[in-house]
């Protein structure tokens, strides 16, 4: 396809230009003619007529939105159409969580950005704890990929090309565990993760760190995070100085910062959970019965916009009235949804879609102008952004019209990203096992659990006793290889599902095999689970680990895939082991299995009354029992 463009256009060529490839067109001089027209009016407004185009737009990146509403209705041989949208918040986009261990590299996060772009989004935050350079912090970020200043302002400049402002989103509370790690900076630690207050040598640390998070941005806007922090004060600090209420402590603190990031001539964003969670009587900040004490809301500083976030709330009703609550701050919250895409190699769509959806609707009646949706990243980021699209597109889609249109949304995430709706919700059917409710809503896990979950001692088997995991892995395994392309650009996010579908198929239910064949001295099923089954999980794993290995590099920095290689490698010893503990038990050189004779118990005591097969956050609980490392004191 062939465009020709005319009008103000000049400021945007460069931008357009790396959509070509991408997108299937080509800019000439005897294309199809696009008129492009910037108006004061927010908006934009893209029509086809007689064989002519023509985008009106107002924000730079509503033309790339309108640039591919215009091709994605010229691909589908409209002879005419007049599209007029509306922004329904003032800002919107995406938070990438950089600091599990997953740290997007330079061209996977230009890549990103142009996606974005076309879906309409102006904002995105860099959910960076220690990964930005800190000159003054040698420890800060050390080994875990760390963006430079350099890295941070040619992303940034990047950015600004389409319309998107970059914001950098971090910690100035809790949540710093992975720099506090190092001894020798234990002179800013209170807890494992909490910085250690009414200490000088904390606030000038934290007045270089908002300095060097925000230096390379063009935004005056930067997130001080302060979510979670019940461990404040509670370490060090209170062996120093005894005790103080946490609100008074964070008080306090939060006004020392306040300090900093007005000198600095910054706006602020942070959490809101702590405050609501110190009004509640039951600690619950999500509690819609909590009323929000007087000097709480008197001692709250109004120089700061407070962030409520939620994740797993489908009742449109709730998010209202918690929105309601925050209003009696004084000012109207920014608020924070999530497609999850964390603790699982799956992307839970089936709560995702449900919860997005009645978010969004509560904080368009109630007036919410600063929308974001976060990407999370817990345990080791086994996913990747890029499973997480359909969601985005959800979110781009309600920011561009008053009620959702769900067969736009089915076409706008095929044309902005290549894949189609389908496609993406396979990913959903890696958790959405038999044994669970439709839709997930207990948040369930399985893709993560029966892969690392150990064949001998078989934490989770209880979980799925009965149940023919088999089948539905190997017909999701079928149907994401029919769903292929390989010749689409993102089709190698699906090299992991499929390959993960193919380990399960045998390893989900190989552990439960095990032990009813042992308990029933077996030894011909035992012969063919350590001869046949354990031997092609292994060749299954390595396959695997491969794919997940290329997908890694393709997106990320090296810098964390250690982590998930030694699972890979601790998986693949333990199969090992197994095998030739089962052979000596066949082979009569031990009488017993120890580890086969035990019961096996319910993980999570309370699966057999929920609808989902349990959930674990963590590794080193799914591995073992046993001690991984000893937890220390908080401090």
């Amino acid at each position: 396809m062939n465009i020709t463009f005319a009008g103000e256009f000049s400021p945007l060529i460069k931008s357009v230009e790396e959509y070509q490839k991408e997108l299937g067109f080509t800019i000439s001089k005897d294309g199809i003619p696009i008129t492009v027209e910037q108006q004061d009016e927010i908006g934009l407004d893209v029509s086809l007529e007689a064989g002519e185009g023509k985008i009106i737009y107002s924000e730079k990146v509503h033309f790339f939105r309108a640039f591919g509403l215009l091709l994605e209705h010229l691909q589908k041989k409209k002879a005419s159409f007049h599209l007029k949208e509306e922004p329904q918040f003032s800002s919107v986009g995406p938070m990438f969580d950089l600091s599990r261990n997953a740290v997007m590299n330079i061209d996977s996060f230009k890549g990103i950005i142009r996606k974005l772009a076309l879906m309409g989004f102006n904002s995105t935050m860099l959910y960076m704890e220690d990964t930005f350079e800190m000159k003054s912090e040698p420890y800060f970020g050390y080994m875990r990929g760390r963006y430079s200043q350099e890295e941070l302002k040619d992303l940034d400049d990047y950015a600004d090309q389409y319309g998107i402002e970059l914001i950098p989103c971090i910690q100035t509370l809790a949540h710093l565990e992975e720099f506090l790690k190092w001894s020798a900076v234990s002179h800013y630690k209170d807890t494992r993760g909490a910085l250690l207050l009414e200490s000088e040598k904390t606030y000038t640390f934290i007045e270089n760190m908002i300095a060097s998070a925000s230096a390379p941005f063009r935004s005056n806007r930067i997130h001080i995070g302060m979510d979670e922090a019940e461990e404040v004060g509670r370490g060090i600090y209170l062996n120093k100085n005894g005790y103080k209420p946490r609100f008074e402590l964070m008080s306090e603190h939060l006004g020392r910062v306040l300090d900093i990031t007005e000198k600095q001539g910054l706006e602020v964003m942070m959490w809101s959970d702590m405050f609501l969670k110190l009004a509640s009587t039951t600690g619950d900040q999500y509690s819609a019965e909590t009323e929000i004490p007087d000097y709480i809301i008197e001692n709250t500083p109004k120089n700061v916009q407070l962030m409520y976030w939620r994740y797993n709330e489908t009742n449109k009703d709730h998010y209202t009235e918690i929105l309601r609550k925050h209003k009696a701050f004084g000012r109207t919250p920014a608020f924070a949804g999530g497609i999850w895409v964390w603790n699982t190699f799956a992307t839970n769509y089936g709560l995702s879609l449900n919860v997005s959806d009645a978010a969004l609707a509560a904080c368009k009646e109630e007036g919410v102008q600063d929308v974001f949706v976060t990407l999370w990243g817990d345990d080791g980021y086994e996913n990747n952004f890029y499973s997480a699209l359909l969601g985005l597109q959800m979110y781009a889609e309600h920011a561009y019209s008053k009620e959702l249109n769900k067969d736009k949304l089915r076409d706008r995430v095929k044309f902005c990203t290549g894949i189609d709706e389908e496609t993406y919700l396979l990913l959903n059917e890696l958790d959405d096992t038999p044994g669970v409710e439709s839709g997930n809503k207990d948040q369930t896990n399985p893709s993560k659990f029966l892969l690392w979950q150990d064949v001998l001692l078989g934490l989770f088997d209880k979980h799925i006793e009965g149940l023919d995991l088999k089948t539905h892995y190997e017909q999701l395994e079928d149907k994401i290889k029919e769903k292929r392309n390989p010749d689409h650009a993102l089709d190698y996010i699906f090299e992991v599902p499929e390959k993960l579908s193919a380990v399960l198929a045998l390893k989900a239910g190989v552990g439960v095999k095990l032990k009813q064949a042992y308990d029933n001295q077996d030894i011909e099923e035992l012969k063919n689970i350590t001869g046949v089954e354990l031997p092609e999980i292994a060749k299954r794993v390595e396959a695997l680990r491969h794919a997940h290995r290329n997908q890694w590099f393709k997106m990320n920095k090296p810098f964390g895939w250690e982590v998930i290689d030694i699972r890979y490698g601790g998986l693949l010893s333990r199969i090992d082991t197994a095998i030739n503990r089962v052979n000596d038990f066949i082979e009569q050189r031990v009488k017993s299995i120890e580890e086969l004779e035990q019961e096996r118990l319910y993980f999570t005591q309370d699966t057999a009354e929920s609808t989902g097969l349990g959930w674990c956050s963590y590794y080193y609980r799914i591995a073992s029992p046993n001690v991984f490392f000893h937890v220390l004191p908080i401090y």
